[in-house]
């Protein structure tokens, strides 16, 4: 991992390219690139700034957690790398691809076949098997359902007899594993994990972080996971730290322990600062 500090691009002449700074080259290996990424909610006074200049490269086949208090714009990191939000500046790019100035179709498209989601809620349809679950990437991508590949993935999570079942027959730790194989048949670029084990007990989040550390180490795959979970985090190569739209600290192989005493102080750090905000603002309207 490296954390930047990116320059200010010059606008080219074109209409509207005042806002948009210059595409930098992409640069090889990295499986998710941010330059300069800001995200602005509202205008004026009232903005909120969720994301303050982001930078960031992330090699090919790692593993890393994003933690940050609330607020901090944990989601909001997600959403723009994920494709799912634009940001209001700088550049995303994903497997070398630049998607900052794609369309909708294209984000959509890209999204299918080239990036993999988990999620708290399982997000499975429940009128269909696990198989045609697994499959669904391809079948909204207009690709082939190749079933021997569905079969290969839920093999990968331990779920090969379970191909023919419906996702109400499965518990929650089964139907998060069935999340786990259709984020991997398609073989993408990434794999963005939001929360995937907040609705999991102990044990069964564990063995979902397993096949996800098990994606990274052995199939090659490039994980990147949300979760307020100290213990959840362990499992990645490297946690990164958020706080007030920016990234404040990092931390290479950490324990839970490590990792739940870095989150006990910036947390302090972030209360204190927005104490002394209201503090001054009290003191301004006096």
């Amino acid at each position: 991992m490296r954390l930047r500090k990116g320059k200010r691009q010059k606008a080219d002449d074109r209409p509207g390219a005042e806002h948009r700074p210059e595409v930098p080259a992409a640069t090889p290996g990295l499986a998710v690139e941010l330059r300069g990424v800001r995200r602005q909610y509202g205008r004026g006074a009232g903005a909120v700034h969720a994301l303050a200049g982001i930078d960031l490269a992330l090699p090919r086949g790692t593993f890393t957690a994003v933690m940050g208090p609330s607020g901090s714009g944990k989601s909001t990191f997600l959403q723009c790398a994920a494709g799912l939000d634009r940001p209001s500046a700088g550049s995303v790019r994903l497997g070398g691809t630049e998607i900052t100035g794609m369309s909708e179709n294209e984000l959509t498209e890209l999204r299918r076949s080239r990036l993999g989601f988990v999620f708290q809620a399982f997000n499975l349809l429940p009128s269909l098997t696990v198989e045609q679950n697994v499959l669904l990437p391809m079948r909204l991508a207009g690709q082939r359902q190749d079933r021997g590949r569905a079969a290969t993935v839920l093999a990968q999570v331990g779920l090969a007899d379970k191909a023919r079942r419906r996702p109400g027959e499965l518990s929650g730790g089964q139907q998060q594993r069935v999340a786990v194989a259709r984020a991997l048949v398609t073989a993408p670029d990434v794999i963005f994990a939001d929360e995937p084990t907040g609705a999991l007990d102990t044990g069964t989040a564990a063995e979902v972080l397993g096949l996800l550390r098990h994606a990274v180490d052995t199939l090659g795959a490039t994980v990147v996971m949300v979760t307020h979970d100290p213990a959840a985090a362990a499992w990645a190569d490297r946690v990164l730290f958020l706080a007030d739209g920016a990234f404040a600290d990092h931390l290479e192989r950490g324990s839970a322990e490590r990792i739940a005493a870095r989150m006990t102080a910036l947390t302090g750090r972030a209360r204190t600062m927005a104490g002394a905000g209201a503090g001054a603002g009290a003191g301004v309207a006096a």
